[in-house]
């Protein structure tokens, strides 16, 4: 959980005394692995509120154990084109699409702590970065299943897909590939999904819809931050390697099969989170 520091205590007369002080890619795969929701959230928050004094093993290789992801048995996960549809003018309706937003903050939690664990060799900001994500991702999933408890359901009651993770596993060998297409492809979609979700419970017009409104405002200027640190280490990777962003981005698209972007794109968020003209006008096309 920790190294060992020595420190001088002024209280003990001048003895030293030893403290644990905890190591945060050890702590990061601790909390991937939590299969249960609740304690995923604490021990992600719990990480976060160390980030002063917590130390970091740059430098260190750790074998992947079983178990990542840390998973709940609930929900069934399934394609994500066996996730049945519903009309979010129903109260069950609402409650299924609250619970797809749900899972997709529940695997962004576990994205930000792989990408924490599973990469040496970053400098030490890169895994404050990531961490400060995981612990906002933790407070988007607690809003969320909050809100969803209110309807009279909790996450896990309806099936869900393994999107996100499922790029996340293609592209564990590579920290490059992480970046590019995981934060800044399939994150930066839901800155594109956020807005027309947001008129269609803004048209259900209930006070549960609102309020859904009204969480969504809270993750899409949280996600914004989220794209733009993908799209700095991205940038920060490829120049250390000699390689353009854009035409590199392509090659990636290509090798890891990633999904087509949909628009139409929110430029606005987009722009804010780092993406340039260029990339915008190629994506568009």
């Amino acid at each position: 959980m920790g190294v060992t520091l020595i420190v001088r205590m002024p209280h003990n007369h001048g003895m030293m005394t030893a403290l644990q002080v905890p190591e945060l890619r050890k702590l990061a795969l601790d909390a991937l692995l939590a299969t249960n929701p609740g304690k995923k959230v604490a021990l992600t928050q719990w990480i976060r509120a160390q980030a002063a004094i917590i130390v970091i093993a740059v430098d260190d290789t750790f074998d992947e154990p079983t178990g990542v992801p840390g998973c709940p048995a609930r929900p069934e996960l399934r394609s994500h084109l066996d996730v049945p549809k519903r009309s979010a003018f129903t109260t069950e309706g609402l409650a299924a699409l609250l619970h797809a937003v749900t899972h997709i903050e529940f695997n962004a939690i576990n994205l930000a702590l792989d990408a924490i664990w599973r990469f040496g060799g970053m400098p030490r900001q890169y895994y404050l970065d990531w961490l400060t994500v995981a612990a906002e991702e933790a407070h988007h999933f607690s809003l969320l299943r909050a809100h969803l408890q209110s309807l009279g359901y909790d996450y896990g009651e309806f099936p869900a897909h393994t999107g996100l993770w499922d790029m996340t596993k293609k592209t564990k060998l590579d920290v490059l590939a992480r970046m590019a297409l995981v934060p800044r492809t399939l994150e930066a979609r839901g800155l594109d999904a956020t807005p027309p979700m947001q008129a269609k419970l803004r048209k259900v017009g209930t006070p549960h819809a609102l309020r859904a409104m009204e969480i969504l405002d809270i993750i899409l200027r949280d996600e914004i931050g989220h794209v733009a640190i993908g799209n700095h280490w991205y940038r920060h990777l490829c120049s250390q390697r000699g390689l353009d962003p854009v035409t590199h981005y392509a090659v990636l698209a290509q090798q890891y099969n990633a999904p087509r972007i949909k628009g139409p794109l929110n430029l606005v968020a987009r722009r804010k989170a780092g993406f340039e003209d260029a990339e915008l006008t190629l994506l568009e096309a």
